[in-house]
């Protein structure tokens, strides 16, 4: 391919229609650098400038003989969620670009090199869906938007669902659980299966905690292989990709820390039926303003923190997470009276260690009514004040 050729070309689409094209530049890989060269041969790997509007799938070709090669396919996304401009009471403290419009355009410049993903816009103008496949590959984009200066806010992963002759259709991930002495350095059975996994690889001694969870998630259990004398046992499991939000913190409860959880999704299947994927509500802030050591010393009895004393928080914040189910209001920020009696026994608060939540473990926490709150140097939860208008 020479670059009298090159300047005047097609780019042909799979469904066998052209438009014409120019080429500016030819680059070929030499080293660690690009160098500008006048042809290429069959089989080069080369760089071309000129062609902006170029997706996947489709071939640069001879103006004369133009034909689009064989397309390539890509996995279709599996999970979406809301991004949108952040609307707490602590909007531009941290973050450099706050506005709809930057954040629209950083996340449609995302689909020039992300080309699993898709974006659209959402309901209202500060809002878009963004589509990946599951929910790594969509919180990669959130951190690296974050360091990049963005202040934001995310809703909760939900699963892309399909209906094909009047048939709602889920996606579903296939689980393998081998088992392994605590102790003992891990032993992975190598295991070959057709189709892509999530794998789960948890002690012998918590192994029937996760099999009881995983079976509250509309896993199937389908396979249960021994592996020998050494006490390893592989079982497999398929379970709805909805079923696996959230999973990775009650599975880690569940077997003391020791589980690892890897999610692939498998194919789609008929819908499994309704779940309930967190049992616990959450403890909401009751107004603005800093915590104190007196107020979450009673307030450490519901439940479990997520802040310390000296935090700025706002109303409709989530501190905590309640031990039992629907969510508590809580004054976070009360202050010991003061009073003209003199104590002669000063009184020692002893805080338990608040939870640090990192982005991941946010996203897989919150429920429909509440919202991530992402800024350059904090991540915050929230409760939707959206959702709380609708239901009063």
């Amino acid at each position: 391919m020479t670059r009298p050729q090159v300047l005047s070309s097609e780019v042909c689409t799979p469904d066998e229609s052209c438009r014409s094209a120019k080429i500016s530049e030819l680059f070929v890989f030499q080293n660690f650098s690009r160098t500008a060269v006048d042809y290429v041969d069959a089989g080069d790997i080369c760089a071309v400038c000129g062609i902006d509007d170029i997706l996947i799938g489709e071939t640069i070709a001879d103006k004369s003989r133009g034909k689009a090669l064989p397309t390539i396919k890509i996995e279709e996304p599996t999970v979406k969620m809301a991004f949108s401009v952040n609307i707490s009471p602590f909007v531009g403290r941290e973050g450099k670009h706050v506005t709809s419009r930057k954040l629209r355009d950083r996340l449609y410049r995302e689909l020039e090199r992300n080309l699993a993903m898709k974006v659209e816009d959402g309901e209202s103008a500060d809002t878009f869906i963004v589509s990946g496949r599951g929910t790594l590959h969509i919180t990669i984009l959130i951190e690296n938007m974050r360091r990049e200066g963005y202040e934001f806010m995310v809703g909760p992963p939900k699963v892309i669902n399909k209906r094909i002759n009047d048939e709602l259709l889920e996606p579903f991930e296939v689980a393998i659980a081998p088992k392994y002495f605590g102790s003992k350095k891990l032993i992975m059975q190598p295991v070959f299966p057709p189709s892509q996994i999530a794998t789960v690889e948890v002690s012998e001694e918590y192994l029937g905690s996760v099999v009881e969870l995983l079976g509250r998630r509309r896993g199937q259990m389908f396979d249960m292989q021994g592996a020998g004398n050494d006490g390893m046992v592989i079982v497999k499991y398929k379970i709805p990709t909805r079923g696996l939000l959230g999973l990775r913190n009650d599975i880690l409860t569940a077997s003391r820390g020791t589980a690892i959880l890897n999610t692939v999704f498998d194919s789609y299947g008929p819908w499994a039926g309704d779940m309930s994927t967190r049992e616990q509500g959450s403890l909401v802030a009751f107004e603005d303003g800093t915590t104190t050591s007196y107020a979450l010393a009673s307030s450490q009895e519901r439940g479990q923190m997520f802040v310390e004393p000296g935090v700025d928080v706002y109303k409709g914040q989530i501190v905590g997470i309640h031990q039992r189910p629907g969510d508590l209001m809580l004054n976070v920020c009360k202050k010991k009276a003061a009073t003209n009696v003199r104590s002669n026994k000063e009184q020692t608060v002893v805080l338990d260690t608040p939870l640090d939540y990192s982005l991941d473990d946010c996203i897989e926490y919150i429920q429909e009514d509440e919202l991530v709150e992402v800024t350059p140097l904090s991540i915050r939860m929230c409760k939707n004040p959206k959702m709380a208008k609708k239901t009063k």
